[in-house]
């Protein structure tokens, strides 16, 4: 598989004009997987101007490679503000594309990030909460008990915004669309810290359904499973 260096290379001999095209091309697409590495690649390159082109071209795998930059530059205040916006746009490739970038600003400036997650937790749109789920639950951001603490934190605080919803709110695609990633996301951010996640788990209300379904989807994780198995 060709890695991100690679199309780093590439694209930084590329004219804005000529982006659009180019990753056309090697998006992999209609295949079932898009070419992941290319968004990234694209996120740390891409310039404003060549942003503005992806958009106007306004095709999924180049929109998704816009939103991923624009996720990447969310330190800045317009950007983040796009960001949000594109966290819930109507394909999944675009908001997922955000989160890539939300990641790839989390690898340089972790604390930014968290900044970051943190408000869009609290986000009244429940696709900008799974933005912010997603985006910290990476195990590579997790590799300090501050950073895991965090990503338990807007776990904890994404699925009692889920519990806050209508019995018919939680039908919409949004919320259903945040209780699908948070069937994965408390696995990793417990895996993280084990020891700061676990009680946090186990004192979710599986009495309600949606929960009852997130614990057990995450209950059936290898990372967490482990962890559940080990004698007291």
């Amino acid at each position: 598989m060709v890695g991100v260096a690679h199309w780093l290379g590439e694209l930084k001999e590329l004219d804005a004009a000529d982006w659009s095209a180019y990753l056309n091309r090697h998006s992999g697409l209609p295949s079932p997987r898009a070419n992941i590495e290319l968004i990234a690649a694209a996120a740390l390159t891409a310039d404003p101007d060549t942003i503005e082109e992806l958009l106007a071209d306004g095709g999924e795998y180049t929109t998704a490679c816009a939103a991923a930059a624009i996720g990447y530059r969310a330190a800045d205040e317009e950007f983040e503000r796009r960001a949000r916006r594109l966290a819930t746009d109507g394909r999944w490739r675009v908001r997922e594309a955000v989160t890539i970038g939300l990641q790839l600003l989390g690898d340089s400036d972790l604390q930014t990030m968290v900044s970051l997650v943190r408000s869009w937790a609290d986000d009244e749109d429940p696709l900008v909460q799974r933005a912010a789920a997603v985006a910290i639950c990476e195990p590579r951001l997790l590799r300090t008990a501050e950073a895991a603490r965090i990503a338990i934190d807007v776990c904890r605080r994404t699925t009692d915004h889920l519990l806050e919803l209508s019995a018919q709110d939680r039908k919409a695609p949004a919320a259903r669309t945040l209780r699908k990633s948070l069937g994965y996301c408390w696995s990793v951010a417990v895996a993280a810290d084990p020891g700061a996640g676990l009680p946090v788990f186990a004192a979710l209300d599986v009495g309600d359904p949606d929960v009852a379904w997130i614990v057990t989807q995450n209950r059936r994780k290898k990372r967490l499973s482990k962890l559940l198995d080990k004698p007291s």
